[in-house]
């Protein structure tokens, strides 16, 4: 199997000054092609560093994936270090970079300086991807077997993600053409409303089963749940995807409701499906939430054809005076409660005309809570014209991982009643 590994150069990745999201992309492309990526590397910005990084990497993989250090000014050494990991000091100036350069600048209505014109010129030994969103050329340096003992390739990506990630393509089209790659088979299950230890144990004795050259992965979210992803390397196509699906006919009876996609998916995009296909309406109040909920809705495109709306309703005053929750109710039982968010989730119901509404009401977190309603306390209304009901739950984390708990479980908890009824 064609193996890969994928590095970032650049000390500003190393002191967290920003956050590599180049290696995930590349590393999904390049296992949805049939290439396994053995490691990410990140690596800081000296010359010998990097040189001897690079020859370790192309020593163990097929391909080297390289990100980063690209730039026009000085501290950008990569260029010279891939020229001597390939054994030239002598450059040429790729004609077809330099072009893009004078039309990007032109563009932008600047000029074309030396600086500039420097990132066209690149190491003899390498060929040439034209980099057709920025001005750092892609270099594709080629090693025989004498080398490393074996061929490989080497593909040097500027670090500028919008840059980087258009230039996947064209990466993957030469990868495609310069090796033999044999496929990988995976199938992939979303589970809500389970703990990822619960789950391992739920489903033990179906795992044990798994035979030896079937992979099962835990990827726990808290926005999505505990992806399952089951995986085969090699073999023929049809064959393989026979043996997944056998094995998950027999997983689908123990999840149960727990599974609400077999692809990978949202909870949002799940339940904007379901209420598209039945031609329903959803509206949302949000207390504790402060609008998640709706932001994740409003986050699928399309999503206008079922969601109507949301009051926001953080201040008391706004949950007896928008949504008509009893001030009794809150006097008697707090706003943080069963009998609030059951009139909450009524009342913009009520209020929007919608099919389904959800709604929350909890502390987030890092103060306000008690010992009868502790920090991390949610309770979710979930409502419809065949009935409210609502839900406690606790959770154990910091403010900002508290709002997407809360908030994916009141989607979850959507989705469980939206099946139930639909049914």
């Amino acid at each position: 199997m064609t193996q890969a590994s994928i590095c970032t150069i650049g000390d500003e990745i190393l002191i967290g000054q920003i956050v590599d999201t180049n290696s995930s992309h590349i590393s999904q492309a390049l296992n949805t092609l049939g290439i396994k990526v053995t490691r990410m590397l990140s690596i800081g910005d000296e010359h010998d560093t990097i040189v001897n990084a690079l020859k370790g990497e192309l020593s163990t993989n097929d391909i080297v994936i390289v990100t980063g250090g690209l730039g026009p000014t000085k501290d950008d050494i990569t260029k010279t270090a891939l020229a001597h990991l390939s054994g030239t000091e002598t450059y040429k100036t790729d004609e077809r970079q330099l072009e893009i350069i004078h039309k990007l600048l032109s563009a932008r209505g600047l000029d074309v300086l030396d600086i500039n014109r420097a990132q066209a010129s690149v190491p003899d030994t390498c060929e040439v991807i034209p980099n057709k969103l920025g001005t750092a050329p892609i270099m594709v340096f080629r090693f025989m077997d004498d080398r490393f003992g074996h061929p490989a390739t080497l593909y040097s990506l500027p670090g500028v993600p919008f840059e980087a990630l258009g230039a996947l393509e064209d990466i993957l089209e030469d990868i495609r053409k310069h090796n033999s790659i044999s496929d990988i088979h995976h199938r992939t299950i979303m589970t809500y409303g389970i703990a990822e230890s619960a789950l391992a144990k739920k489903i033990e004795s179906w795992e044990d089963s798994l035979p030896e050259d079937m992979h099962l992965a835990y990827l726990p979210n808290p926005l999505t749940g505990v992806r399952l992803r089951l995986s085969i390397y090699g073999g023929v196509k049809e064959e393989q995807e026979a043996r997944i699906e056998a094995k998950l006919a027999k997983l689908r009876p123990i999840l149960g409701d727990l599974i609400y996609s077999e692809e990978d998916d949202s909870l949002e995009n799940c339940i904007g499906s379901m209420l598209r296909k039945a031609g329903l309406t959803v509206s949302t109040a949000e207390s504790c939430t402060g609008g998640t909920i709706s932001a994740m809705f409003t986050s699928v495109a399309g999503s206008s054809d079922y969601f109507l709306g949301s009051v926001t309703s953080y201040a008391n005053s706004v949950k007896t005076g928008v949504l008509g929750v009893p001030a009794e109710i809150i006097a008697k039982h707090g706003a943080v409660s069963s009998e609030c968010v059951a009139a909450m989730a009524e009342g913009v119901r009520r209020l929007t005309g919608s099919d389904y509404s959800v709604a929350t009401s909890g502390i987030a977190g890092p103060g306000g809570g008690s010992d009868e309603k502790p920090v991390g306390l949610v309770w979710i209304g979930v409502s419809s014209a065949k009935g409210t009901e609502t839900y406690k739950m606790i959770f154990k984390s910091d403010r900002k991982r508290n709002i997407e708990r809360f908030a994916s479980s009141a989607l979850n908890l959507l989705r469980v009643k939206l099946v139930n009824e639909l049914k």
